[in-house]
């Protein structure tokens, strides 16, 4: 399983993935404050990093999550 996640750390947000979700926020506290925020799971990691990309390069596919998240 693969995941896609969005970390707050210290009033910011960060767009990732990873395979071991939780090792990879064991990683991120060291940066501050940290929050998870939202996380999808995917399959492949083709799928995983395809969505990471999109959250990240395309602001319509950040903003309308960002919508559906903080409604």
């Amino acid at each position: 399983m693969y995941y896609v996640y969005i970390l707050k750390i210290n009033n910011e947000f960060y767009i990732g993935y990873s395979e071991d979700l939780q090792r990879r926020i064991k990683q991120h506290k060291s940066k501050g404050e940290i929050e998870l925020i939202y996380y999808e799971s995917y399959l492949s990691k083709n799928l995983a990093t395809t969505r990471e990309k999109k959250l990240k390069h395309y602001g319509s596919a950040w903003r309308a999550l960002k919508k559906r998240i903080t409604a």
